[in-house]
């Protein structure tokens, strides 16, 4: 602990005993930041495929949806956070409600393009094939669409991580609560070590979700393997 008050006094960057001594503080609130990212995404993809699935209905229901997706993303995230205080009270909830509203923006608009993108070429032979308005979503129009769906919870996943610091006002941000708790001292190490994690794990979780992408299409990865022989072959 000597140490780690020698790190305060010399207020250095880098402190390798702040790391050592608080491993298992560090550790508690990445495993917080991840879950909060997580369960936000997870349930924000859950709401928005239903609310794309409405929007391509036509533009009777695309301009209210869309319309009331972007304005939720406007909203200041102190101010979103005081709407929702008297739902939910100072929780866990309250900040992943929050970061659910601000996902849905972007998954929706994501499933909505990527169902669009569809060719109507694909629908016609499914719908040849027998296949009912279910089936065809499930086994034709969600496949071709993965692509774009994906993009948009990759992006939704980080601009989640980066905005789950902000539950930090609550003591529910994760590792932005060990930049909220640093700062009043600005104890540089503590500061540096949380924010380094913000963007590792935004890095990790992209890096998974594009692998995860190309497992989920196959065909992708199929598709580009010629160009490459035939630009070798020329």
């Amino acid at each position: 602990m000597a140490a780690v008050q020698n790190c305060m006094v010399t207020n250095d960057w880098i402190c390798g005993e702040y790391l050592r001594s608080r491993s298992e503080e560090l550790t508690d609130a990445t495993v917080q930041h991840i879950w909060i990212t997580a369960v936000s995404v997870l349930i924000g993809l859950l709401v928005a495929f239903p609310l794309a699935l409405l929007a391509r209905r036509g533009p009777r229901f695309a301009g209210p949806v869309l319309g009331l997706t972007t304005v939720l993303y406007t909203v200041p995230s102190l101010a979103m956070f005081s709407l929702l205080l008297p739902f939910f009270g100072l929780s866990a909830a309250l900040v992943v409600t929050g970061l659910v509203l601000y996902s849905l923006t972007i998954l929706v608009r994501n499933i909505l393009a990527g169902l669009e993108a569809v060719p109507q070429e694909a629908r016609e032979a499914a719908k040849g094939m027998g296949y009912g308005p279910v089936r065809l979503l499930w086994e034709v129009e969600l496949p071709l669409a993965m692509p774009a769906v994906m993009a948009g919870v990759r992006i939704a996943t980080v601009s989640t991580i980066a905005l789950t610091t902000v539950g930090s006002i609550i003591g529910r941000g994760g590792l932005g609560n060990l930049i909220a708790d640093a700062l009043p001292s600005f104890f540089k190490a503590q500061v540096l070590t949380a924010s380094v994690l913000c963007v590792l794990l935004a890095v990790v979780a992209d890096l998974l979700l594009l692998g995860l992408q190309r497992l989920l299409t196959p065909w992708t990865r199929i598709r580009a393997t010629p160009s490459r022989t035939t630009a070798k072959a020329v």
